[in-house]
C-alpha cells in the first residue's frame, strides 16, 4: 500500500525526505484502470468474464465447425463485436475522464498547515 505524504517546507529535515522518497516514488493519484498498452488485453479479459459475452463467443466458435453451423459465420460474430465495441468505447471514455480528473488533482495547489 502506498500512502500520500505531504511534506511541509519548514520543520522537516532532509534525512526524513530522502528516506521517504526511497519507499514512495511520488504523491500522484491514479484512479484510471488502463494505460495505452494494457487497454485492449485487459478490457477483453474483463469483457469475457461476463457470461453473456462468453456465450456469444461460444456460439461464434461453434459456428466455425461445418457440421454444427446454423448461421453464417460472419452473422454470428456481429452481435459479439457490436457489444464488445460499445463496452470498449464506454470504458475508454470513462477511463479518460478519470485520467483528466487525476491530472487536475495532481497539479492543483494545496496548502500544508504546520503547527
Amino acid at each position: 500500500n502506498k500512502w500520500r505524504i505531504v511534506f511541509p517546507t519548514k520543520g522537516r529535515q532532509q534525512k526524513d525526505r530522502k528516506q521517504a522518497f526511497t519507499f514512495y516514488s511520488g504523491n500522484r493519484i491514479r484512479t484510471s484502470k488502463y494505460t495505452w498498452f494494457t487497454f485492449l488485453p485487459q478490457n477483453l479479459f474483463e469483457q469475457f468474464h461476463r457470461l453473456g459475452n462468453f456465450y456469444f463467443f461460444f456460439l461464434v466458435v461453434l459456428n466455425w465447425f461445418p457440421r454444427v453451423e446454423v448461421f453464417h459465420r460472419e452473422i454470428t460474430m456481429l452481435p459479439l463485436i457490436m457489444v464488445l465495441l460499445a463496452s470498449m468505447i464506454k470504458d475508454a471514455i470513462e477511463d479518460y475522464r478519470k485520467y483528466q480528473f487525476d491530472k487536475t488533482v495532481n497539479f492543483s495547489k494545496s496548502r500544508v498547515y504546520n503547527k
